[in-house]
């Protein structure tokens, strides 16, 4: 089981988490041509920075943050179902064709990153395990 020999610490992976949220709001501010100025990102990212936060906490995503199940999973889901009901109680936009991009757009970055660092671990795993030090 790769995952399991995953050490990824919780801040930098915290920090990764941070990152493909604020990437999430500035991708998405600059298709809409809307400014990707710091307080129109922060106002875009906010609800779903803090959904993050509450996932991070509810899931006690810190124990191992790099795996995709469960971590992965929980922060994704926490991130978006929150996010989206933040934007919604703070008068933000939220139709269906924006939750749709964003379950998949943040999908995308909040496991494929972990899917990478798993894929890595895996890769150094099999390439210890042949004794070869090219595979």
């Amino acid at each position: 089981m790769p995952s399991s020999t995953v050490t990824v610490r919780p801040a930098p992976a915290f920090v990764a988490d941070l990152a493909c949220v604020v990437l999430f709001a500035v991708v998405g501010r600059l298709s809409h041509h809307e400014a990707a100025d710091p307080l129109g990102v922060a106002t875009t990212a906010w609800p779903f920075l803090a959904g993050l936060v509450l996932a991070w906490l509810a899931g006690r995503l810190w124990r191992a943050p790099a795996r995709v199940v469960p971590a992965g999973v929980v922060a994704w889901a926490g991130t978006l179902v929150l996010g989206m009901l933040l934007r919604a109680v703070s008068g933000q936009g939220v139709q269906v064709a924006f939750v749709v991009v964003a379950a998949v757009v943040l999908a995308v970055l909040l496991l494929g990153w972990r899917s990478l660092v798993a894929a890595v671990a895996g890769r150094r795993l099999r390439r210890a395990g042949s004794g070869s030090p090219s595979s």
